[in-house]
């Protein structure tokens, strides 16, 4: 869940191509790229490829993956780091089909490669399923996508998940005491990932009611990472030092996090900063200092059972062809630095 490069020309083409003769052939019903034809007999394979296979999110997510693999027997489950390489996304998937892998879980480096992806497993008669993000089988930008051409997908509501968030930070605001005139928001995001921008909407929307009021909002354009927001922050503050008070979220924990330490940076108490992060892997790493933060709370979302509910959606599809769910969500919880041990954050 965090930076995600735009693909190269000649993907992107290709993406087109596919797009529009998938467009063409469109029936409304389930694609066989995303649901398998037959049931399999014996040992099922699967290839679970993963954006930014290195931040810990996505490590507990292989982990759950793994674990799950374990726990139904005769399941095998490869991982694979894309990190943020959208053509390396396109050969592994050609490659788990040449090792007769029997479906392929991804989560997409950049949504635009969805077609690709989906002719190439489609072509081969290999289930798909998408994890985390999501892709539209006939064209590049979800957000456009008809929910029929979505391909089914584990993760998070993104609805819900920022109204969570934002629900909690305008609880805060309110406790804080703070006047609307002199509060700002930091609403952080790369904003062409439909996931993100549904958790930054929703998260207004929640805080809007729980708060009683409007605040000026500053929309932050990121690339998903802490430099990024932070320096990206930083800016947006330099302009706008009439601000007595900051209001955070962002799509992840790397855009609050990179946010509430510009704002830090740039003078402000912790006191005077409400930020409230979404994963707590990197919001717990203040917490567990014991220093004063403006980081206030953290929606926890736990990537281990994110792996763990693909993989058994996809199992129970390839053994026993029940029909994968168009989304299927883990849980989630607030934490905060009197909890999130508890919880079992992981910080990173």
């Amino acid at each position: 869940m965090t930076r995600i490069r735009r693909p190269g020309g000649a993907v992107i083409a290709i993406g087109v191509a596919v797009a529009l003769s998938l467009t063409a052939c469109s029936s409304g019903k389930e694609s066989s790229a995303t649901s398998s034809s037959k049931k399999v007999s014996g040992k099922i394979s699967i290839v679970y490829l993963q954006k930014q296979g290195d931040q810990q999110y996505f490590i507990d997510e292989a982990q759950g993956a793994q674990d799950k693999a374990k726990q139904l027997g005769n399941v095998d489950v490869k991982v694979v780091n894309l990190g943020n390489d959208t053509n390396k996304a396109v050969s592994e998937t050609q490659a788990a089909i040449a090792q007769k892998a029997n479906g392929v879980i991804i989560v997409p480096p950049d949504p635009a490669v969805g077609p690709q992806i989906v002719q190439t497993t489609s072509s081969a008669n290999v289930t798909l399923l998408s994890s985390d993000d999501q892709i539209c089988k006939n064209g590049t930008d979800p957000s456009k996508c008809a929910k029929d051409q979505l391909v089914p997908r584990v993760g998070f509501s993104g609805t819900q998940m920022g109204s969570q968030v934002g629900q909690r930070a305008g609880e805060e605001f309110k406790k804080a005491g703070w006047k609307p005139a002199d509060t700002g928001v930091i609403a952080a995001w790369k904003q062409d990932v439909t996931v993100c921008t549904d958790r930054v909407t929703a998260a207004q929307a929640a805080f809007e009611q729980a708060a009683g009021t409007k605040v000026k909002i500053f929309k932050v354009g990121t690339d998903n990472t802490p430099p990024d927001a932070q320096s990206k922050t930083a800016a947006t503050l330099s302009g706008n030092r009439s601000v007595k008070h900051w209001v955070v979220w962002g799509c992840n924990d790397e855009n609050v996090s990179g946010a509430v330490t510009a704002i830090q940076n740039a003078g402000y108490k912790a006191a005077d900063i409400d930020g409230v992060g979404l994963g707590a892997y990197l919001a717990c790493k203040d917490w567990g200092s014991g220093k004063a933060t403006g980081m206030k709370a953290a929606l926890f979302i736990n990537g281990y059972d994110v792996g763990g509910l693909a993989v058994q959606t996809l199992v129970d599809n390839l053994r026993n062809g029940k029909p994968m769910p168009q989304e299927a969500f883990a849980p989630t919880k607030m934490v905060d630095a009197t909890n999130w041990k508890q919880a079992g954050v992981k910080c990173t």
